[in-house]
């Protein structure tokens, strides 16, 4: 590309002709006009295909197949080594893409790409979630219809629709990232929704059946009425400014039942004793069944200025309660266990008679010590009566509230039927329990409403509150599991570390999980109910007839196909029709039992023990989801003696991303940043600029991804320059270390005759590979694009490219300093694409492909990826030693050019001399002194002046009287402090320290490689005299 040439020439010049056109600055002449045309063909400009602007767009689209499914085909078809199995975890089907979803995506391809330079045939299967209400949304909204008045089957079919159009919008959008995977074949993507997903899916569920331990119950379980279904744990959100009005109601005492001595005696004189409790959902208090007291604590039985009659609460909590009671006296007290077994009455129209039951679960840091029970509405409550096996317990839970969330007509057998006219059909959470407040004053019972603030769950999909409801659901029994989950975990390994106790945590906290959902949208939970008496069947048997038929018949069957046909022949019955004896359920599962069951896809990928999948990458929330699920449907499918593990080896956790100010992105916020955004640029490319893949990907490896990262337009630019460094350095070496055909006859220098600069860097080179191997394998990616960034910047850019240039452009080709140097960008060129490889692939492809002749035609050149890493074999740190004790002396010497520079005596350090005085002796006092005494040409080439001198103390106090100017500097030994500064020529030297002086070049500028190394009365400096005569 002529253009590129022209460019570099007009670089190269225009610097050179700022630097010594000026006669004021130039001592021995100038270069003129002339002279640059005479010897510019002479010279070894930097050429290269690679342009100089970097077009993200038309890159990304020239490499995309090369670096993403071709890739993907090619190593699974030719890499031989280890197996690497990096396990999805599917993003729900819905909407665009976030900056979450790409964070994920691409600290996953990172991995795997890594993997892939090392030889590893990686196993990598992107998935999507498909089921669900927020799904079943979209398709109820799209029918425009009444949901309940929709067969199943049409909502299904739309929903499958919808589902479909979602995926292939997200595969465009991660395919955008550059993420490595077979995009092109949908066999090498997975969906929830496939026939063949759902049956693996439904075959772990009967093994889990098999095992005894799927069941059904009607208890309280997490219920969200804006979903129309009951949720699990992992399916909530909690809201810390939820409010509530909550209410302080008193119950009268039955007086005339059963008391203990202790109580009996107490209230003796009393006519009215009350108990009072304080609940934050009133709406429950119809439902109530019992009052819970801690047997342990002590309680107070006060007289009131407020309350009329006698009032028992616990005596911790008589301080909070000062508002309530107003002045009181303590009349007496008893312990928890004398007012358990005693009852109460109802404050409602329809009087019934309830018991105080004694509860560990009654705390005395909130309310008022006793707890009103509805074992409907509360957990706690339900295993609190189910332990005390109590006969109203028996009988059935009270409960009058509908899957809508509003009382039903029921509500009459508590509050009777003139109450109910105005209750029934409320909503609880609004109207319903101001009602409710209202009945509850009307009859005396209600002593205060406060707005109460405090944390509440949500239905993660919906964002509306949820509620606790007693329902009939199929749950799946964790408590038989846990241990051996718990165990499993043992053997995996946790990014971050700490991260191992949220996953354990959760694992120990639960003993069941609600796996029914009353939706269409799903996988069925493929029960038969017995009509007469609406008996549940789910057993090995009949599990085992009906998915045989839906291996054949596809899972839409169940909702498609008569109940007769599944109805196994151990249920039938001559005579009687199994239509009207039999009905399907009409529940599916819970969705993480969907994604949870993924694992089953690995199977057959290895043989022996070994964990199914090597890497699980996801956000922190998966702890409660994804992660969780697939532990607990894996070792919940086990038989009895299989081996406990668990499915993955390794769990790397990220955060979430954060708009600039740390604040959680959203619509309501107005700050969220789409990935699609930052690719392509937004609408006003000046304010939202097109970045290219390559800088997001470089965004999201350079952040502490185990926290919540903040996004910002500066990180992004930041990004965007890291990523100009390298590419520049790329380019620097490409257009100096000639073309391909070239290349194919360059003889590189052995490191026994590299010089020291060039073991120097080479050295570099070897520690930089070293940390970025040790960071991609620690998933430290921040490290490796820092240690890249600062080797790009200061190895490179600030010292080698710096030293190497007058080699480069004025050497001979065959000279051996040219060829040593270009030996060294040759290595530094190929690691460092390399090394940036897995982070920007585009990038890497892009210099790969120039570097190897491909021009402007894709074709010719295979992927970067499809040569294994090799990292240096050699190294040499003791010379590593003492170049780096020459920069020190370096260091010293740029101060002093630049306080030149600054004083007008110099504009270019080619201009400048360096005189050094050593200390006497013949042996070393320090490092920097051996150095300079064993090859002082080193500080030359590193401070690129024209020569250096080492002088005697005669020389170096006579030579003083020789320049226009100097500038000198001290150099003590590590024990001293050195001084800097424009020295008067009086001043001695101390005996034991080095001088350095700064001081015009001694000779005259060479016309052709401008710097201060000719003799006076010759045309050119000895070595391009020899360069312009060597034949072509």
């Amino acid at each position: 590309m002529q253009v590129n040439y022209v460019h570099f020439t007009r670089h190269v010049y225009g610097y050179l002709n700022r630097t010594f056109s000026h006669t004021s600055f130039v001592r021995f002449g100038s270069t003129s006009a002339k002279d640059v045309k005479k010897y510019s063909d002479t010279l070894l400009l930097p050429k290269t295909t690679l342009p100089m602007r970097h077009d993200a767009a038309v890159v990304e689209r020239t490499f995309a197949d090369r670096t993403g499914p071709h890739l993907y085909r090619w190593q699974s078809e030719h890499l031989d080594g280890p197996l690497f199995v990096l396990h999805d975890g599917p993003p729900y089907a819905n909407g665009r893409l976030h900056m979450g979803h790409a964070l994920n995506k691409i600290i996953k391809d990172v991995i795997n790409r890594f993997n892939v330079l090392l030889g590893r045939k990686v196993h990598y299967v992107p998935g999507w979630d498909c089921h669900g209400l927020p799904i079943e949304i979209k398709a109820l909204a799209a029918l425009r219809a009444d949901p309940h008045t929709l067969a199943p089957t049409t909502i299904r079919d739309k929903a499958r629709e919808f589902a479909i159009q979602e995926v292939a919008a997200q595969k465009e959008e991660f395919r955008s990232l550059g993420i490595m995977a077979d995009w092109d074949n949908e066999q090498a993507t997975y969906r929830t929704l496939d026939s063949q997903y759902e049956m693996r899916q439904l075959r772990i569920f009967q093994k889990m059946v098999d095992r005894g331990l799927v069941y059904r119950q009607h208890k309280p379980v997490y219920y969200s009425p804006s979903s129309r279904s009951a949720l699990a744990e992992a399916e909530l959100v909690y809201q810390d400014n939820h409010v509530s009005h909550s209410a302080y109601v008193c119950f009268e005492l039955d007086t005339q039942g059963t008391l203990k001595p202790a109580v009996e005696i107490l209230i003796k004189h009393y006519e009215q004793v009350r108990l009072l409790i304080w609940t934050t959902t009133p709406w429950t208090l119809s439902a109530n069944m019992g009052i819970a007291v801690n047997p342990t604590m002590t309680y107070s039985f006060v007289e009131s200025q407020n309350l009329p009659g006698l009032t028992i609460v616990a005596e911790e909590r008589l301080d909070a309660l000062a508002d309530i009671l107003g002045h009181y006296t303590t009349i007496g007290k008893a312990q928890g266990s004398d007012l358990a077994g005693s009852c109460y009455l109802s404050p409602f129209a329809v009087e019934a008679s309830r018991p105080v039951i004694p509860s560990n679960h009654v705390t005395a840091e909130s309310g008022t010590g006793l707890v009103h029970c509805a074992p409907a509405h509360g957990a706690e409550d339900y295993h609190a009566f189910l332990s005390w096996d109590l006969e109203c317990f028996k009988s059935g839970l009270l409960c009058h509230v509908d899957g809508e969330g509003k009382f039903t007509d029921d509500i009459a057998e508590v509050v009777g039927d003139s109450a109910t006219k105005e209750l029934a059909g409320q909503d609880i959470m609004k109207a319903g329990s101001r009602s409710m407040l209202g009945l509850l004053e009307a009859a005396g019972a209600l002593v205060k409403v406060q707005r109460v603030r405090h944390r509440y769950p949500y239905d993660w999909k919906t964002g509306e509150p949820v509620i606790t409801l007693a329902t009939s659901q199929w749950f799946a029994n964790l408590g038989d599991i846990k241990e051996a989950a718990l165990n499993a975990l043992t053997g995996v390994q946790f990014y971050p570390e700490v991260s191992r106790n949220r996953l354990t945590s959760f694992v120990r906290s639960r003993s069941e999980w609600c796996i029914s959902r009353q939706r269409a949208w799903g996988v069925p939970i493929p029960a038969l109910y017995h009509v007469p008496t609406d008996r549940a069947v789910l057993d090995s048997r009949s599990v085992d007839h009906v998915l045989s038929i839906l291996d054949s018949k596809g899972v839409d069957y169940w909702w498609n196909g008569p109940v007769d046909e599944f109805v196994p022949p151990h249920l039938r019955k001559d005579g009687v029709s199994l239509s009207l004896e039999w009905r399907k359920g009409t529940d599916t599962m819970d969705v993480w039992f969907d994604s949870g069951t993924s694992w089953s896809m690995l199977g057959g990928l290895r043989s022996g023990g070994e964990a199914l999948a090597d890497v699980c990458v996801e956000g922190s929330d998966q702890h409660r989801g994804w992660f969780q699920s697939q532990l607990l449907t894996f070792i919940g499918s086990l038989h009895a003696d299989e081996q406990t593990k668990a499915p993955y080896r390794t769990l790397i956790t990220h955060g979430m991303v954060l708009d600039e100010s740390g604040k959680k992105m959203s619509k309501s916020l107005g700050n969220i940043i789409r990935p699609e955004t930052i690719i392509r640029g937004g609408k006003d490319l000046k304010r939202e600029p097109a970045y290219g893949a390559d800088v997001l990907r470089l965004w999201a490896a350079s952040v502490d991804f185990g926290t919540d990262s903040p996004l910002s337009k500066t990180a992004l630019g930041q990004s965007a320059e890291v990523l100009r460094k390298i590419r520049n350095s790329a380019r620097f070496i490409l257009g100096n270390i000639g073309d391909a055909p070239s290349r194919s006859d360059f003889d590189p220098v052995s490191w026994e005759l590299l010089g020291p600069i060039e073991r120097y860097v080479m050295t570099e080179l070897r520690q930089l590979e070293e940390i970025v191997l040790e960071n991609y394998k620690s998933h430290d990616f921040a490290k490796v694009v820092t240690a890249l960034s600062n080797f790009a910047s200061t190895t490179l850019s600030s010292l080698y490219f710096d030293i190497t240039k007058d080699t480069l452009y004025a050497d001979t080709p065959g000279s051996i300093q040219r060829r040593s140097v270009v030996t060294v960008l040759e290595k530094i060129l190929d690691s460092l694409t390399s090394l940036i490889a897995p982070i920007a692939p585009h990038l890497a492809e892009e210099i790969h492909h120039h570097a190897h002749g491909g021009g402007e035609d894709a074709a010719p050149c295979g992927s970067v990826f499809t040569k294994k890493w090799q990292p240096l074999g050699r190294s040499d740190p003791e010379n590593s030693l003492d170049v780096k004790s020459a920069l020190a002396v370096r260091r010293k010497v740029m101060l002093l050019l630049e306080q030149a520079r600054e004083n007008k005596r110099l504009r270019n350090s080619l201009e400048a001399g360096i005189d050094l005085l050593l200390p006497p002796g013949g042996e070393s006092k320090w490092r920097e002194l051996d150095v300079l005494q064993r090859d002082p040409a080193v500080l030359k080439a590193l401070s690129v002046v024209s020569d250096v001198r080492v002088l005697d103390e005669a020389a170096f106090r006579n030579s003083r009287h020789e320049s226009e100017w100097e500038y000198t500097a001290t150099l003590h030994p590590p024990s001293g402090c050195p001084s800097e500064g424009e020295v008067p020529k009086s001043v001695d030297i101390p005996a034991d320290a080095i001088g350095i002086r700064v001081r015009p070049a001694l000779l005259s500028k060479c016309p052709r490689c401008w710097t201060f190394t000719r003799e006076e009365h010759a045309d050119l400096c000895a070595r391009c005299d020899v360069a312009v005569h060597v034949p072509k």
